[in-house]
């Protein structure tokens, strides 16, 4: 993450305001301007680290059996999420953000990722020995969300799936 010279402003240990703030994010299905609101449209910067991964599993008289899995660490919540596939992602410019800090370190995600992948393989296959597993691919990307303040009430909107909720839940 780069930012402008000057757009930053502290806002605690719950994030940083920038007013311009260059990142690499999962492209929005929902822009900014689309989001219905009865005034000012604010943006949050969720971090995340997004994983490719294979499970490799020896099996007696079949071989060796591979499984793949697309994990998506939440920096924040500390959650190894599981993905349908690995995000397109891109630099751009996020205007008005606050920017939420990773809680976790690289290698803290990493481990995280390699325990959801551990356990998935063991519900849904049977082998005889620990499965390998191997990390093909991984990102730093920011899920922008969408703050927008309405009559009845603030909601937050996810920019990617474009699902709504009220901000006080």
């Amino acid at each position: 993450m780069s930012e402008r010279a000057g757009a930053a402003r502290p806002a605690g240990a719950a994030g940083t305001r920038h007013d311009a703030v260059d990142l690499d994010v999962i492209p929005p299905a929902v822009g900014r301007g689309e989001v219905a609101s009865t005034g000012r449209v604010g943006c949050v910067a969720y971090p995340y680290r997004v994983y490719d991964a294979e499970s490799s599993m020896d099996r007696p008289v079949l071989g060796e059996r591979v499984a793949g899995y697309v994990v998506s660490v939440d920096r924040v919540r500390r959650l190894a999420l599981r993905a349908d596939v690995f995000p397109t992602i891109e630099p751009r410019t996020v205007e008005d953000a606050l920017v939420l800090p990773a809680g976790v370190t690289d290698e803290q995600a990493r481990e995280k990722a390699r325990e959801a992948v551990f356990n998935w393989t063991l519900r849904k296959y049977s082998p005889l020995d620990p499965p390998k597993i191997a990390f093909t691919r991984h990102a730093d990307a920011y899920k922008l969300f969408w703050l927008a303040e309405r009559d009845g009430g603030d909601v937050i909107v996810d920019s990617v799936r474009g699902d709504e909720r009220p901000l006080d839940d």
